[in-house]
């Protein structure tokens, strides 16, 4: 018989949001704050516009550093010396230092350097190669994660390079680094809002600007908190669907 902790899940999914939502309500009531909701929605366009901005530079870097993860990683495998030496330069680089320091930098020294003015375009570059060292990382444990003797048993069944990691290695690494994957991509949507610094309009920086016309940081925040809620939650749900589906015996 079905014990009473795992009855009714949704009711009791339910139940744990209400709970944390009074948190917040009577953390809100006790602040006895002059709640000014109603200023907002003037400016739902400037809203809606830094939002696409947050979801446009998003979605190219993640494309783009799982690109620049996938051959990092690679590179880290490699046996030849220089491609292995770049490759973990990159990633030690990029891992050691933080984000506002390689923002700064790629924008203002590279990007002028190098004559790269557009500040979204620069803004997905940088996020890209920020997340792709992560990202290479996790690939690259996913890989050793293999037996190495499952390779030598495709080569005894006459499977090629390409056909060794298309039907044998690629479905098992897919399984290990699906749930950190989706860890560093929901970490690479919030981390755009630190292009606010050079003045990328995304959700984040209109926010700001909003915030210093009307004077209403908590309404403003909560808001901006919401908005990336709207973008990374959908994510962890996919990611546990295909979970489920990809919980094969090994």
């Amino acid at each position: 018989m079905m014990s009473w902790k795992k009855k009714f899940p949704v009711l009791q999914a339910l139940a744990a949001v209400l709970l944390i939502a009074a948190f917040f309500v009577v953390a809100g009531i006790l602040l006895q704050h002059n709640w000014q909701w109603s200023r907002l929605p003037d400016y739902g366009k400037k809203f809606a516009f830094g939002f696409g901005v947050t979801v446009m530079i998003s979605f190219f870097s993640l494309i783009l550093s799982l690109i620049i993860g996938t051959l990092a990683a690679a590179g880290k495998r490699s046996e030849f010396l220089f491609v292995k030496y770049t490759a973990t330069f990159y990633i030690e680089l990029i891992r050691g230092t933080p984000l506002l320091v390689q923002t700064i930098f790629f924008f203002y020294f590279i990007g002028t350097a190098y004559n790269l003015n557009n500040r979204y375009l620069m803004g997905i570059l940088i996020l890209s190669t920020f997340s792709g060292a992560y990202v290479s990382e996790i690939i690259r444990a996913g890989l050793e994660s293999i037996p190495s003797a499952q390779m030598e048993s495709a080569k005894s069944l006459c499977f090629t390079r390409l056909q060794t990691y298309r039907y044998i290695i690629v479905p098992q690494v897919s399984r290990v680094v699906l749930p950190p994957l989706t860890g560093q991509f929901a970490s690479l949507i919030k981390d755009s809002s630190i292009l606010s610094l050079i003045a990328v309009n995304e959700f984040t920086k209109n926010v700001q600007e909003v915030d210093s016309i009307t004077f209403t940081p908590f309404e403003n925040y909560i808001l901006l908190a919401v908005g990336y809620l709207v973008l990374t939650i959908p994510i962890s749900l996919l990611t546990r669907r295909l979970e489920r589906k990809m919980a094969y015996a090994n």
